[in-house]
């Protein structure tokens, strides 16, 4: 009886809706347990996350500027993509097994976290095209003028995923900065990257416009501080960060002005707070128009 082979996968970088392998020919492994190999990764270098970045800049024009129903059917084409990947991810995120957690985060059933990602980025599609009207308003003021408030993309947002559910809080951080029409440098959960990866797969083939969604995989204490220095990022989002990483993240915003986002989530399946808007709110810029108005 023959004895099975498996090949393993090499899992590239996405880049400008590309996949190309790291300048710095390094390359990390995630293993299934027991010293089993289950898959190798690329590790990301300066350069990559650089190139990543000015893919992003140069993108992002175009995204903000695309109707936001259209941001909201691409959203809704990428929930559709990872449907499609669904066993792919349980076995990814099954195989490897629970990464470490932060305080007080709950783990999560491996198919519960998939749909959980999927239905996330539904409600961002929703979102797309609503939260304008929810966040922005109609400012009462003195004098014969309409006075309004819209909210508009802050521009690059780098993203920085913790370690526990690999795909919820990926999803969880990119949606929201996606749907207000930045364009985003993810960075995966560095004990398990594969779903990461597997999502970079999702989106080549579900209408994101190259350089709007750039995927690395990598070693968190080699890039954070490179990405929180980085002028060309606009904002931070990240979560369940060290005391170390926050304070990286922190010297790098008071060094370049950028806005810094960490936040404290214990439980990544509580829709009520991370289906919000507010989600949304940190990751955008408000301008107020005057407008004259008729006697």
């Amino acid at each position: 009886m023959a004895t099975r082979l498996d090949v393993l996968k090499t899992y590239k970088l996405y880049i400008d809706g590309k996949f190309p392998r790291t300048e710095s020919g390094r390359t990390m492994v995630v293993e299934a347990g027991k010293g089993r190999v289950f898959a190798h990764l690329c590790k990301a270098s300066r350069k990559d996350l650089r190139e990543a970045v000015e893919a992003a800049r140069k993108a992002q024009p175009g995204w903000a500027s695309a109707t936001a129903y259209l941001r909201g059917q691409i959203l809704y084409r990428m929930a559709e993509m990872l449907e499609g990947k669904k066993r792919e991810l349980i076995e990814a995120i099954e195989v490897i097994g629970p990464a470490k957690k932060s305080k007080g985060s709950k783990p999560l059933d491996a198919e519960a976290e998939v749909l959980a990602s999927i239905d996330r980025l539904v409600c961002f599609a929703g979102w797309a095209d609503k939260y304008a009207q929810v966040l922005g308003c109609n400012n009462p003021v003195s004098g014969p003028f309409y006075n309004f408030t819209s909210p508009e993309a802050s521009g690059v947002v780098g993203v920085i995923a913790p370690d526990e559910a690999p795909l919820l809080a990926f999803v969880s951080l990119i949606a929201p900065a996606l749907c207000a029409g930045n364009a985003v440098v993810a960075l995966a959960s560095e004990t398990n990257p594969v779903p990461g990866a597997v999502f970079a797969e999702a989106c080549a083939t579900g209408d994101v416009p190259g350089g709007v969604l750039n995927i690395l995989t990598g070693v968190r204490s080699e890039l954070l501080p490179i990405a929180a220095a980085h002028r060309d990022i606009d904002a931070i989002h990240a979560a369940n960060m060290s005391v170390e990483e926050t304070i990286t993240l922190k010297k790098g915003a008071a060094e370049n002005i950028k806005r810094v986002v960490v936040r404290s989530v214990p439980d990544w399946m509580d829709t009520a707070d991370a289906h919000s808007p507010w989600r949304i709110e940190p990751l955008i810029d408000f301008k107020t128009m005057w407008h004259p108005a008729s006697a």
